[in-house]
């Protein structure tokens, strides 16, 4: 055998039998509704002791040291990621006004350059350069970068440590310096007014992180002024603007109710409700000139598309005249609003199609796709009057392309398709498969492998949680695992939206087991086709962790790796402390554990709280010490239960990145060193037990 475990053992680079951290044990009782839960590590809640310190460090050492035989094969799986990059690459130009904006990626750099260039020159200027803005730091994430209406004047915002908490730069585009006035510790959610010097941005909680409130920001005098503040803990807000530019929208949001405050964008301090929340009903708006369109979900279930004249009574709900109605089987997920027309987002059998609407008679064509199994998305549209519409289209195996349809000879134009080296899509097949699960549904399946043969080896991802839907996008770095034998597929289970809005009432709060059944089911299904029968490895992160976690509880005999990204597993406990960010606004979610239903329902499937004495699959833990949605302990109070229940020898690794939050870290070269380390971890356990 190559690899070699004994027992829990593992040996570092000296030979040396390294033990794996036994972290110490504090019983700290948790009561409700005359239930009693210990939890012996509640202590690591403890942000920045030295004990919780050194045993996340201690852990990473473990794993370090667990993985030191495994130097060369991360060597040459990040050496083939890195090697499916175009290095040199540049986005294809969006227009905006008097320019043309655009990104680059420079060989060797981690981080991408803004530039634009003047629609009749030949000069490009760069707006900001991301790698000097992260230069000192371990951890960079630069975003919304935002130019003003006159186009003189650029905003961007700026995280240093992954807990997403940025703060907005601005910068004279006329002189090329950057003001002295800064917007610290907000979110990077920002709008510009039409007067160029005025900028609306969202502020959030600093212990719970809810974004509760909307500030107005004069560039010239540094001037701050409160707009909005939502005091109902379940709500959070954004802000928009509209794509004609006429309006700002201030969206006040829970995970199932909608009210929306709107202002003109040439004087918005005066924001007005457009509809008062009323609890279920979901909405969201665009301007076109003399109306409002409204997507929303009044009686109808997978939404409708709604309009209203202007200056009329906006909430009177008779006046909302519906345009587009509801149907069973196709779910309205968005719309853009143009001058002459509109583009709505329709998902049908877990894929998007793009109904084009020609606004002065209704009538409408389809944009027709050559795959039977793809994803499609809107691209960049910065301009309301226009005769084109960007788009990107991918599948599994087909690299990312973006195309201009053009509304008038109803034609797509192929603009760029991304160049992946050394990757050969005629080496690839993928299809959709339908497999039923225990309740008779048959649940789709996205799967890509190399084509002729059937593999014995099989890596599913899945996620089911927030109505968010999994696309068949193209993932380059998983054909490292491809090309050594493995399928790859994605489980569109229920918790999302792919099959509609029931899909993800199907798989929430009390209906979230369907979740993790239609997992587990799906897995069994394609072990019955053939599909892995040399190993099955399970991959999930933040709700998709809560996943794994659950399938490591419920049938861990199915599994031979696990890899749980930022898991959320400590579900109860954390859906019971308001203190926590992100816990109110869940509840639609979840469901809120004060009420003694819910309660018993997530004590039921909460990893946490499922963690038993039990043969567990070998399992790599992962989780940033800065994230601000799922806190690093949860992570670390799972990894320590489940090593201290497991009853056999497979290897649990807990891997914390002591600098970067949620999203692991930043830079697209280090991401890719985290994907060599997993993989690497796949196949060093896959060669266990032979």
């Amino acid at each position: 055998m190559f690899y070699l475990i004994i027992s829990l053992l593992s040996l570092n680079l000296r030979g040396e039998i390294i033990m794996p951290p036994l972290a110490k044990k504090i019983p700290y009782k948790l009561e409700k509704f005359n239930d009693v839960r210990i939890d012996n590590y509640f202590w690591l809640r403890k942000r920045d002791d030295k004990d919780v310190l050194s045993y996340l460090n201690s852990e990473n050492r473990y794993a370090d040291y667990f993985m030191s035989d495994t130097k060369e094969i991360k060597k040459k799986i990040y050496n083939e990621l890195k090697s499916r990059i175009k290095e040199d690459d540049e986005t294809f130009p969006a227009k905006y006004k008097n320019y043309f904006y655009f990104t680059k990626y420079i060989k060797g750099k981690d981080y991408p350059l803004y530039y634009r260039r003047k629609i009749d020159g030949n000069k490009d200027e760069i707006l900001v350069n991301a790698n000097d803005v992260a230069k000192g730091h371990s951890y960079s994430h630069l975003t919304s970068v935002l130019v003003s209406p006159d186009e003189n004047t650029l905003a961007y915002a700026v995280d240093f440590n992954g807990r997403r908490f940025y703060t907005i730069y601005f910068k004279d585009l006329r002189t090329g310096k950057i003001l002295s006035y800064k917007i610290k510790n907000v979110t990077p959610n920002f709008v510009w007014a039409n007067d160029s010097k005025t900028v609306y941005y969202v502020k959030q909680d600093s212990e719970t992180l809810r974004w509760q409130e909307v500030w107005r920001f004069n560039i010239l005098t540094g001037e701050h002024k409160k707009v909005y503040y939502e005091d109902d803990e379940t709500f959070s807000v954004s802000i928009d603007k509209s794509n004609s530019e006429k309006y700002i929208f201030i969206n006040v949001e829970s995970t199932l109710t909608t009210e929306i405050r709107y202002a003109s964008a040439d004087s918005a301090d005066d924001f007005k409700i457009f509809r008062a929340r009323e609890k279920g009903l979901e909405y969201h708006i665009d301007d076109a000139d003399d109306r409002f369109y409204i997507r929303n979900n009044d009686n109808a279930k997978n939404f409708k598309l709604s309009y209203i004249i202007k200056n009329e009574n906006y909430s009177d709900k008779s006046l909302w005249k519906d345009f587009l109605e509801t149907r069973d089987d196709v779910l309205i997920e968005d719309f853009d609003v143009f001058k002459n027309r509109m583009v709505v987002i329709e998902r049908q059998n877990g894929l998007i199609n793009f109904r084009i609407i020609n606004r002065a008679d209704n009538s409408f064509d389809y944009i027709k796709f050559p795959d039977s199994v793809y994803s499609a998305y809107p691209g960049e549209n910065l301009e309301y009057n226009t005769d084109l519409f960007r788009y990107n289209y991918e599948s599994m195996i087909n690299p990312p392309s973006v195309y201009d349809y053009n509304f008038s000879d109803k034609k797509s134009l192929l603009l760029k398709k991304k160049e992946v080296p050394n990757y050969n899509q005629s080496d690839y097949e993928t299809q959709r498969l339908w497999i039923p699960v225990r309740d008779g549904i048959n649940v789709p399946v996205s799967i890509v492998y190399k084509k002729g043969i059937r593999p014995d080896k099989l890596y599913i991802y899945g996620y089911g949680s927030y109505g968010y839907s999994i696309e068949p996008d193209f993932n380059s770095t998983i054909f490292s695992l491809v090309d050594r034998g493995f399928a790859y597929a994605i489980a569109h289970i229920r918790g999302g939206s792919e099959l509609g809005r029931k899909w993800y009432e199907d798989g929430r709060q009390l209906k979230k087991k369907n979740t993790f059944y239609d997992f587990i089911d799906i897995t069994k299904g394609l072990i019955d086709m053939g599909y892995g029968k040399k190993g099955v490895y399970a991959e999930g992160g933040s709700a998709g962790g809560l996943l794994m976690g659950a399938i490591s509880n419920m049938a861990p005999e199915l599994y031979k790796g696990i890899i749980a990204e930022v898991p959320f597993v400590d579900v109860l406990t954390t859906m019971l402390d308001e203190t926590i960010p992100l816990t109110t606004g869940e509840y639609d979610e979840w469901g809120n554990p004060n009420i003694k239903e819910y309660y018993d329902y997530i004590k039921s499937y909460s990893p946490y709280d499922n963690v038993e004495k039990k043969c567990y699959p070998n399992m790599l833990i992962t989780s940033g010490y800065y994230d601000s949605q799922v806190q690093y302990w949860e992570p670390a109070k799972w990894t320590a239960k489940l090593r201290d229940n497991n009853t056999c020898n497979s290897a649990i690794l807990l891997k914390t990145d002591m600098s970067s939050g949620h999203s692991g870290k930043s830079g697209r070269y280090n991401y890719l060193k985290d994907i060599a380390f997993n993989y690497a971890f796949v196949l060093k356990v896959n060669e266990q037990n032979k």
